[in-house]
């Protein structure tokens, strides 16, 4: 079976809910199935992420068919990290025949930054080229050439770096459209606090071209908010945020009102939806979701 809720919504111009479901590091899927049954209703389809920083877990592909097999609908991050091009499109055509019809494709962090310092890194192709793959199969034939029985119809997305420190919106915006010219059709971004990160961005692109849906990370703690002003390259915390928590009588409760609250402001700035992001605490993904 087939869901396709997300494209739908989409392609009619609604506003999509999308939340980051981590596959297990081990082969008990009953805490993420029971997090996701939660807010079936809530969300359109649940991001799930292939090995994010580099740590092993559960694949991807595997994590999103254990969803697609309780009724919901997935989004699968295809990584040009640990595969070749032959098992790429492998677990992409795999992927469609388990009724997986979005697909997201990322470079992947580097292994060094996982829990498997020894692993090499492939990376036989790149991410346009990925993107390019994936439109290929659509169109019936494999990397080679080779004609498909029975081609894929992915709705196609890419990771986008717009709004992130220290990155030229110019280059951002023309890395945009190489993706958009290889079959990219929605992009995902990372955390976002304001629109004004990503506004000079989107002053440069053709906004009714594409679908861009904002990454709102649930923020844990003031350190939480702190660590990543500091540390973390291509997020942008703005220091009022960090203010706001310090002054909080409960900051677990003002963090969720700040993710409340940001998902609201982009739904209002006719964006084409948001990817909620937790990092461990999905068990919080209903009560953000409350009224927005």
């Amino acid at each position: 079976m087939h869901l396709m809720q997300f494209r739908k919504k989409l392609e009619e111009g609604s506003f999509v809910v999308l939340a980051e479901m981590e596959p297990p590091k081990g082969v008990d899927t009953t805490v993420m199935t029971g997090h996701a049954v939660k807010v079936k209703g809530k969300v359109d389809a649940f991001l799930v992420p292939e090995m994010s920083n580099a740590v092993m877990r559960m694949s991807a592909l595997g994590g999103a068919m254990v969803l697609q097999s309780k009724g919901m609908e997935t989004i699968v991050q295809v990584c040009c990290r640990d595969r070749n091009r032959i098992a790429l499109q492998a677990d992409l055509l795999a992927a469609y025949a388990c009724g997986i019809t979005s697909v997201m494709a990322v470079t992947g962090q580097e292994p060094s930054y996982g829990d498997h310092h020894q692993a090499r890194s492939v990376y036989d192709i790149d991410l346009l080229e990925l993107l390019t793959a994936v439109s290929t199969l659509r169109n019936g034939r494999d990397m080679a050439g080779v004609e498909l029985l029975g081609a894929p119809d992915f709705l196609m997305g890419a990771s986008v770096n717009a709004g992130a420190p220290g990155i030229s919106p110019e280059v951002e915006a023309d890395d945009m459209k190489k993706k958009i010219d290889a079959g990219a059709r929605f992009f995902i971004t990372p955390p976002l606090f304001s629109v004004e990160t990503i506004a000079p961005v989107l002053k440069r692109i053709d906004r009714s071209a594409v679908h861009i849906i904002p990454t709102v990370l649930l923020l844990k703690s003031l350190g939480m908010a702190r660590y990543m002003a500091r540390n973390v390259a291509h997020i942008h915390v703005p220091d009022a945020l960090a203010e706001r928590l310090e002054t909080a009588p409960d900051r677990v409760r003002e963090c969720v009102k700040i993710a409340k609250e940001t998902i609201s402001t982009f739904r209002a700035e006719g964006f084409s939806g948001v990817l909620l992001s937790t990092m461990g605490w999905e068990h919080k993904i209903a009560e953000v979701l409350e009224g927005v």
